[in-house]
């Protein structure tokens, strides 16, 4: 017990050795630095955004500016930039969002598009090829490639059709 008060006697005599650091809600004027790239273009680059929202594996999350630095992977869905001038949305495959200290969002991602290139009929007609071929005979590599297919493709439809 003599060194809890040892502890605290330290603690109470010497306040500026401590720096608590507390949390706080994003300011309206705190802009995020967005950085989202494909193996082969990078579509945003250090550009001050509102928010990104974003598919990620554990859940849908928002992110704005002094967001807690994370990883996290991301799952196909769709990708929200907002910026002050409005909102773009894009569909991602997978990749990953990680959140750097000093308001700094990194989004690499395998394959995006913007939301309004997609046509509902062809994902529609995609969709049921591919499951097609998920329930059919052949080799168990054919088929976990189709439902990987038919995965993305049902996560496509229900962001058109959400949107």
């Amino acid at each position: 017990m003599s060194s809890l008060r040892l502890v605290s006697t330290v603690a109470r005599r010497a306040p500026s050795t401590f720096h608590i650091l507390k949390r706080g809600y994003a300011e309206a004027t705190d802009k995020l630095k967005l950085s989202m790239v494909l193996p082969h273009q990078a579509i945003f680059t250090s550009t001050d955004v509102v928010q990104v929202n974003v598919a990620a594996s554990s859940g849908d999350m928002g992110i704005l500016a002094n967001h807690v630095p994370s990883v996290e992977a991301l799952r196909p869905g769709v990708i929200e930039v907002v910026e002050s001038s409005g909102s773009k949305k894009w569909f991602a495959s997978g990749g990953f969002a990680t959140v750097h200290p000093n308001n700094k969002l990194s989004v690499n991602v395998v394959e995006a598009a913007p939301l309004e290139d997609f046509s509902l009929e062809t994902i529609r007609t995609n969709l049921q090829e591919a499951l097609k071929v998920a329930s059919g005979n052949g080799s168990e590599e054919v088929k976990m490639e189709a439902r990987i297919e038919a995965d993305v493709y049902e996560a496509l439809q229900h962001a058109i059709a959400s949107k």
